[in-house]
């Protein structure tokens, strides 16, 4: 458990670096360009036009780092003070400061964040924009002084650490040896900390003096994951063998490395192929003078083409070490692929992978198994999730209201993925549940969704269906009316279990404020919380169109003593796995008694009109009114 812990540690401040980064990619592709081109060296030398190269890596670049690294602690403000206190680490030293950027930024948002809030409700009427500006002003002013007297010595201290490590296992042939660490952070999205805490601070400046930096091609080489794709391709089996040739362009020509990790996780042994793939690399572009003048991002081909310097040397040298690294990972991949039993299932590899992301996989949904035709003559229609709650629930509302719009005959009903039953004919889920849907229920047609509020497939269902299905209106009113024939609803959505204009700095501080909302009003145990913050993680209950709905996982159904709601209106919004959430109905569902107000919510929160209503209102009694009138 301790050690679990510890990864999510890491990784989350793998993320939040990386957060701070990524944003900027293209000031550094800016900056790599410039650089290619009119250095002394480049490809049309300009004495001119290469002074923007200095001031760019030593001012513009950490700048914009310790901006978005404040802005992603207190928006706005903490940016502006963010920045200004990266410039005492920035004018405090002679290297590029990313590292001091990375400390500062966020820093001077935390530091302002907890200003605003100890202030807040204490400001008279009318001196609001003074305080604001002059707290700003004095706290930023403050930081940049004690960045530039403290802070950049430390960090030029410890860059100039890293540097003397790096230039001695370089000189004693070392270097190939980080790939031991280096590749398996890659599979466990450990490696943002390593490669934006460390590596890029470090090339920048290596590149700043030497005009190039091979650490920038540790992390970023696409040959070990190349291999084992291709090893895929010539002796898996199944389904991993036929996806795997699509999965080797993804990787190597969009730099998408991510796609390669749940191959590997199928057969773990597979990490040595990537390691080895990384080490022979390594080795090829130290023996060769390997490098890049600027950030790759991402791992493709085309960025490392991109960014190698203008001589034929380096293009051979990189250009080597990816395919040397691609070959020995295909060699090696392959004799562990031929060697052994081979249980290779996908869909349960990029679930797994998923899951140690700790967030939404950009590709997951590449490898959810390929369906067929819509089945004829469907009567059934099940939207799953985990708990069978809130998401699911509301999802059915919408497309049962389509289907009675259409006079089309289908049950839609919702459930937990447990107890889908085995006549279901369609089953809809969220995209990363749709491989245990799959396995509970392998017959039936799946259909995955992103946004449950607005799904483009909904639409696309109902005209498949419309083709197949006679008109029996009077029936499907009767059944939708039994279904929603539960106990009353009234006071389920109370007055003061509405809250307006909150701010919380992540998803987690707004779902423990959704959950003790629901504990206070006696709807829920203590524990329910808890099961609240593990359902979210398993997957997201952001449910699209700004809307988020969190709730307990299946289990803890045993911790609602009665159905309640809460609304919050989060007019900044709050961050929910890169979706911007602005309003959050917290839920505790009992017996069914939650769904038909649960319905009305849904049908309200399709139409983004309601949501700027709901998110602009301005009392309780006003954004319950725009829910009720639905």
């Amino acid at each position: 458990m301790a050690q679990s812990n510890i990864k999510v540690a890491v990784q989350k401040f793998g993320n939040f670096l990386s957060s701070m980064v990524m944003p900027n990619i293209g000031a550094f592709i800016a900056w790599g360009l410039i650089t290619a081109l009119f250095i002394p060296t480049g490809f049309f030398p300009n004495e001119s036009l290469a002074k923007l190269v200095d001031p760019m890596v030593k001012y513009l670049l950490p700048l914009l780092i310790g901006y978005t690294g404040g802005k992603l602690v207190h928006d706005q403000r903490g940016g502006v003070v963010g920045a200004i206190a990266t410039m005492g680490v920035i004018v405090g030293s002679d290297i590029p400061m990313f590292l001091g950027a990375m400390i500062m930024g966020p820093l001077g948002g935390y530091i302002i964040k907890k200003f605003d809030q100890f202030i807040e409700g204490k400001v008279k009427t009318g001196f609001e924009m003074l305080i604001n500006n002059f707290s700003a002003g004095i706290l930023g002013g403050i930081l940049a002084i004690l960045a530039f007297l403290g802070v950049s010595p430390a960090v030029d201290g410890f860059t100039g650490a890293l540097v003397v490590g790096v230039d001695w296992m370089v000189a004693h042939g070392l270097l190939p040896l980080t790939s031991i660490l280096i590749e398996p952070a890659k599979i466990l999205f450990l490696n943002n900390a390593i490669n934006h805490g460390i590596l890029s601070p470090i090339g920048a400046e290596q590149i700043r003096t030497n005009g190039q930096s091979i650490l920038l091609l540790l992390e970023t080489n696409p040959g070990p994951g190349l291999g084992i794709l291709l090893a895929y391709c010539f002796f898996g089996k199944g389904t991993a063998k036929q996806s795997a040739p699509g999965a080797a362009i993804i990787h190597f020509i969009g730099g998408i490395h991510e796609i390669y990790f749940p191959y590997v996780l199928m057969r773990p042994l597979l990490i040595i192929a990537a390691i080895l793939g990384g080490m022979s690399g390594v080795f090829t572009f130290v023996l060769l003078g390997g490098g890049l003048q600027a950030v790759a991002s991402p791992g493709s081909i085309l960025a490392i083409l991109a960014a190698t310097p203008g001589n034929a040397g380096s293009y051979v040298a990189n250009i080597s070490g990816v395919l040397v690294a691609a070959v020995v990972s295909f060699i090696v991949g392959s004799l562990i692929l031929k060697t052994g039993k081979q249980t290779e299932d996908l869909d349960e590899a990029a679930r797994k992978m998923q899951e140690m992301k700790g967030k939404k996989s950009s590709v997951a949904g590449s490898f959810t198994k390929q369906q067929g035709e819509v089945p004829a003559s469907v009567q059934k229609i099940v939207f799953a999730c985990d708990a069978g709650m809130g998401s699911s629930a509301m999802g059915a509302s919408l497309l049962r209201k389509k289907v009675k719009q259409a006079d089309l005959n289908i049950s839609v009903t919702n459930t937990a993925i447990s107890n889908i039953p085995s006549d279901a004919q369609i089953v809809i889920t969220q995209e990363e549940l749709t491989p245990r849907a799959q396995n509970k229920v392998p017959d039936a047609y799946h259909i995955s969704v992103d946004n449950f509020l607005s799904s483009p497939e909904y639409d696309k269902l109902i005209d498949q269906l419309k083709n197949d299905h006679t008109t029996s209106k009077a029936e499907e009113e009767k059944r939708v009316s039994a279904e929603n024939n539960t106990d009353s609803n009234d006071g389920l959505l109370k007055e003061e279990n509405v809250f307006l204009n909150q701010y919380f700095s992540s998803k987690e501080e707004a779902i423990r404020f959704a959950g003790s909302v629901l504990v206070k009003g006696g709807y829920v145990e203590e524990n329910y919380v808890e099961a609240m913050i593990d359902r979210d993680n398993m997957t997201s209950t952001y449910m699209g169109n700004d809307v988020a709905i969190p709730h307990g996982t299946e289990e803890a159904k045993k911790n609602v003593l009665r159905s309640g709601f809460t609304v919050i209106q989060v007019p900044e919004g709050v961050d929910f796995d890169g979706e911007k959430v602005r309003l959050i109905f917290g839920i505790a569902g009992k017996d069914g008694t939650h769904l038909e107000i649960l319905s009305g919510i849904a049908i309200t929160c399709s139409d983004m009109d309601n949501i700027e209503k709901m998110v602009h209102a301005k009392s309780a009694k006003e954004l319950m009114a725009i829910i009720q009138s639905n």
